[in-house]
């Protein structure tokens, strides 16, 4: 996925952690209900088709978690930049967003509603898989979406329902595009983009229901999810429409999960040229969509019990996910992506490994960046080995 130099503390502080000197105290617990934390994360990228030999810092995030009786909230904001693949800016910092800012009141212990930079509420939550790197539901603009508006959750019986209204997408961040946001959502293509649209989404309407269910041995939930939202138009001053459905279950077996979704996805967009497709950004870049298709996705993983190295590593999990954009238009190209990876704690460390493959993905393989998830890129599969090592507090 996508990215000023780093402050002196966080470069000691990386150090510290990865070195094993003795790192600073920065997770701070304000009182019973307030906790202040974040993260840092590192990041390694391989791929010798494309002479891609890269590691560096990822990512700093700083993060707020609020809990009491009644009232709740969270909030969290991302630092990118300098390493790959935001090498293009100097200085770490100068790529950054919101990934979500809420506050929340509780009726009771069934109900609650959140207002603000909240989750959306559409398929498997939060995430379509158990993986480090998400899925194309992330690419098309359906999975781990925040934006600003209002949600309400309840809890009858084995149901938990929500629905939301969300007026806009999130405020800008700072960055060189004008995908400046940690969802990737409707966003104005960029000049660079070829057959970019200029839209912006707008009055986003969301219901999601889930029962818990029991399939044998497997214990889960299904679920079915809509929304619908208007799509407005900045050259020609017009609204088209952006409807979505999807059904879900995820389920778990003792060390064995499964997840799997299916999604339709439909925009009409008013663009004043190509309306088969519609530009969507996020972490510093926007590239175009294809404006109907079916999204598919299913997750595979196991969880090993068990301490491991002297009791160093713990938490090991081993996964496989494979997901399909499967377009509409018969000349466009599907995209496609399968990710075979593992995660495991080594003592403070969380660390993911993972070899992602990508066919017209923009994010994976070479493909081009700016049409892959439209028309299509390469068409040929490419793989990247991936790690990510974190240090939260």
């Amino acid at each position: 996925m996508t990215h000023r130099r780093l402050p002196a503390y966080g470069a000691g502080l990386l150090f510290s952690i990865l070195f094993g000197t003795s790192a600073p105290v920065l997770a701070v617990k304000v009182s019973d209900h307030l906790d202040l934390g974040g993260a840092v994360r590192v990041r390694v990228d391989e791929d010798a088709s494309r002479g891609i030999h890269k590691w560096g810092l990822d990512t700093i995030m700083l993060s707020a978690r609020y809990d009491s009786d009644s009232w709740i909230g969270a909030a969290r904001y991302r630092f990118y930049g300098k390493d790959y693949p935001f090498q293009y800016v100097r200085r770490f910092g100068e790529i950054s967003f919101a990934e979500y800012a809420w506050i929340g009141y509780r009726f009771d212990s069934s109900r609650q509603l959140q207002l603000g930079l909240n989750q959306v509420p559409f398929g498997l939550q939060p995430y379509y898989s158990g993986t480090f790197y998400e899925t194309l539901g992330n690419v098309i603009g359906l999975e781990d979406v925040w934006e600003l508006g209002a949600k309400y959750i309840q809890d009858v019986g084995d149901w938990n329902l929500q629905a939301g209204y969300y007026a806009r997408t999130a405020w800008p961040g700072q960055g060189t595009s004008n995908g400046s946001t940690y969802s990737i959502v409707v966003t104005p293509a960029d000049a660079s983009v070829a057959g970019g649209s200029r839209n912006d989404e707008r009055g986003l309407f969301v219901a999601r229901a889930v029962r818990k269910l029991e399939l044998g041995n497997w214990d889960g939930e299904a679920g079915v999810s809509a929304m619908s939202s208007a799509l407005y138009n900045r050259d020609t001053r017009r609204y088209g429409r952006r409807y979505a459905y999807a059904v879900h279950y995820a389920g778990s077996n003792g060390p064995w999960g499964v997840k799997l979704q299916y999604a339709r996805q439909q925009m009409a967009p008013r663009n004043a040229g190509d309306s088969r497709s519609v530009s969507f950004g996020g972490y510093d870049g926007t590239f175009n969509v294809a404006s109907r298709g079916n999204f598919y996705t299913g997750d595979l993983s196991y969880s090993i019990p068990g301490k491991f190295v002297g009791g160093w590593i713990t938490g090991v999990k081993v996964y496989g996910n494979y997901s399909l954009y499967d377009k509409s238009q018969k000349d466009f190209r599907n995209s496609q992506r399968f990710i075979l990876g593992t995660s495991f704690s080594l003592k403070a460390l969380w660390i993911a490994v993972e070899w992602l493959n990508g066919r017209n993905d923009p994010y994976l393989g070479g493909s081009n960046y700016a049409q892959s998830a439209a028309a299509g890129g390469s068409n040929v599969w490419r793989g990247q080995f991936y790690m990510n090592i974190g240090y939260y507090f």
